[in-house]
This record gives C-alpha cells, structure tokens and sequence, in this order.
C-alpha cells in the first residue's frame, strides 16, 4: 500500500522551512523538517533566484535526510505587499431534470469566477466561496444534494502578481522541485492554529514574519478579508540597528534575547551592553531604550492592522478576538500590546493536531505557516503525485552479514 506523504515549503524573508508528513486518514506523522537561513527574499518576494534556490535545496535535503524520503512535488506558501484579494458574486443555473446541484454544477461556478477581468500583470491564486445561496435562499453551507434552479455563491478572490509567482516557480526548479501547489501564507497559517469555533465567531489571525505580516479574517467559517502587510520583524530588526549603530546580526539577537514590544510587560528592569563597530567598545543601555525602539514599530504595525479592519467592515465581527502567530508573535510583550490597540481579546496560535512523529519539534508559533502547508486544504496528494523514493545508503556502510544475505536473496528469485 502506498503511503499518502506530504510535503510543504514556507519560503520566509529569514528562513525557508520544509515540512514532509504522512497522512493517514485524519492523522498526520511528521516525518522529517529542515530549516535554512533565507537571503535571496525581501519582504516575501523573491529578490535572488540562485540563493532562493540554494535556500530550498538546503532545508529540503535536511528534511528529507531526517525523513528517508526524496520529494519532488512540493506544497509552497506565497506571501507578499502583491497580494490582493476581492469579493465577487456570480451564478449558474442548473439544468438537470431533477434540479439537484452537484459537484459539476459547483466546478462549473468556480469556472465562470476564473473568467473575471483583473489586471494583465496578475493571476487568480485562489477562489473560496464566502456563501452560497440557491434561489435566492441564504445561510447554504454545502449546496451538493440540494434542489433548486439557480446557484449563486460570494467569492473571496485572492490575486497574486504573475512575476511573483513565476519567480517562485523559477527557485523551486532551480533547486531541483516541483511546485504542486501554491497556498497564501496566511490561509495556510490559519488551517494550522484556528479552531472551527473561532471561525465560526469571527476571528483575526494576524501572523507576524520576518519581511510581511499576513492577516486573515474569518467569520461564519468563511474567509472574509486578507491583507498582505510589509511591516514585520526584519523592520523591528532595522531600527534596532541603525538607532544604536550595531550590526544586523547584533540587533537581532537583541531582539530576541531582551525585546519587548511594551514597556509594561518588562518584570525587571536592567542594563544591557551592545557590541559597537570597530574600536568604539560596547556600551550600556537601559532595557527600556531598547523597548522604547521596538514598541514604536510594532505599534505602528498593530496601528495600520486596526485600520485596515475598520475599513474592511470587520472590526466589530471579531467576537473570538485575535490569534498572534509567526516568529514575530515570539516577541515578549507583543499580545498585551494588540489588545491594547486593537482592543480584542489576544492569544498565541501554535500548530494544532499535528499527529505523531517530530510534531512536538514544529509545534511553535514560526512554523505556522509550514505547518498549515501539511495539512491538506488544500494539499493532499499521494505518494505517486509527489515522487517520493527512498534515499540509498552509502555502499561502505552495508555490514558484510547483510552482503551475504543481499546475495542469498539474489540467488533465491533465479
């Protein structure tokens, strides 16, 4: 019996993760994962092929090493300020003797949306229906099996811009994969950490990255709105570095072993030595300094966030609040912090329900996304779509007892 295996691929602007799985009904065995320090990204998009390539080839031959596993096909996370979503509302009618909607009648709504006019430049990276309504009746989940004359649905359109997507393609073959589906990071992210309750109740994920912040919104246990942001951690990185004139690799370790995104959530306050450039020496700064840099920053993203829902129409739907997750949302301090802007109750996503194997080692808020990719929606292909093989073991390390029987067995099929 052939084994039902899963790969997926987040390309970050920090970090490129790689995920393989078996999927065994509703269960997942994480097989194998790898992760590579990222430089050909810049805030999601692909800004150097060669280096994006040799990203993935290296967190795949991790994963795949760890997993026994050669993959080919790979499920890819697309993220990006190119990112545009719409909503749309079409129809068809159904024409059977019976009038029963089926599957064909549902392809054939999803079809018609895909004939849209956008702009020559971009391309429909995903269709998902918000609603549906048959002769003009709402509140149909799932309309197969129903009678009826006229199916119409509302439709969340995502756009992605084609050069992006081309030059993702680009990497993933030059590192020697294919890319077998393209999912957006933060639909990807939300399969991974949100509940159907929170889906249902109305519901923000915001994941917080290295080069973007991706929001999505859910409400009635549909996508309603998703936002692309170019404001994240490599940002909060940034003003780390030039405010106190330090190294980037410096003001990130800052960040990540003494940052608070509010001065509020520090237990105690201390002095902290930076290592200046050159024959300037370290110096001391007191922790709220460096807490007064970062909070500004990720204020200013929290800010732009409640905007965009305001706008939107969504900010007064969210009942079940807001879900943080991503490398970002590791950041001391940063839940207390949208709550206080966004005014919505906060928590921490981590990846749910990811079955046995390595699953305790990716069950963090960055590994999201990649989680997300395994998890089938989409995604779920078998182990022949995917071209899995074994990986062959050095000849050196064969034993001579298993020479022996490797001979024995040769003789045995003659």
């Amino acid at each position: 019996m052939k084994k039902n295996i899963i790969a997926g691929l987040d390309l970050g602007t920090t970090k490129v993760c790689a995920v393989i799985a078996e999927r065994n009904g509703d269960e997942l065995n994480i097989l194998g994962f790898g992760v590579a320090p990222s430089e050909g990204l810049n805030r999601g998009l692909v800004a150097n092929i060669s280096k994006t390539a040799e990203a993935i080839k290296e967190a795949m031959e991790i994963a795949s090493n760890r997993a026994g596993l050669v993959i080919k096909n790979l499920n890819v996370g697309v993220a990006g300020e190119h990112i545009k979503s719409l909503r749309h509302r079409n129809y068809v009618t159904i024409t059977n003797t019976d009038h029963e909607i089926t599957k064909a009648d549902l392809d054939r709504l999803n079809r018609d949306v895909r004939t849209i006019r956008i702009p020559s430049d971009m391309q429909i990276l995903h269709v998902i229906p918000e609603e549906f309504y048959v002769d003009n009746q709402e509140g149909i989940e799932n309309p197969v099996g129903i009678s009826g004359t006229k199916l119409e649905a509302v439709n969340h359109v995502v756009l992605a811009a084609l050069p992006a997507i081309q030059n993702i393609k680009r990497s993933v073959t030059k590192a020697g994969f294919n890319v077998r589906e393209l999912t957006l990071q933060p639909i990807a992210s939300s399969i991974s950490v949100l509940d159907e309750n929170e889906m249902d109740l109305g519901v923000a994920l915001i994941d917080i990255g290295g080069g973007t912040t991706d929001v999505a919104v859910y409400h009635q246990k549909s996508i309603k709105h998703t936002k692309v942001i170019g404001v994240a951690g490599n940002r909060v990185t940034n003003d780390i570095r030039q405010y106190l004139g330090i190294i980037t690799d410096e003001a990130e370790k800052l960040k990540k072993e003494y940052g608070y995104a509010t001065e509020e959530a520090i237990i105690k306050d201390e002095d902290i030595y930076i290592k200046r450039v050159g024959a300037r020496g370290d110096v001391k700064i007191p922790l709220t300094l460096l807490t007064q840099i970062i909070g500004a920053r990720m204020r200013e993203l929290f800010t732009i966030i409640d905007k965009d829902l305001r706008t939107a129409g969504f900010k007064q739907k969210l009942k079940a609040g807001v879900v943080l997750t991503g490398g970002g949302s590791l950041l001391r301090g940063t839940t207390e912090l949208a709550e206080e802007i966004l005014g919505l109750p906060t928590r921490i996503g981590v990846p749910l329900e990811l079955g046995s194997g390595l699953s305790n080692e990716i069950e963090s808020p960055e590994f999201a996304t990649v989680a997300g990719l395994i998890k089938g929606i989409p995604g779920t292909f078998s182990a022949d779509q995917l071209s899995t093989g074994k990986i062959k073991k050095p000849a050196s390390k064969v034993s001579l007892k298993q020479a022996i029987k490797k001979i024995q067995e040769f003789f045995d099929e003659l």
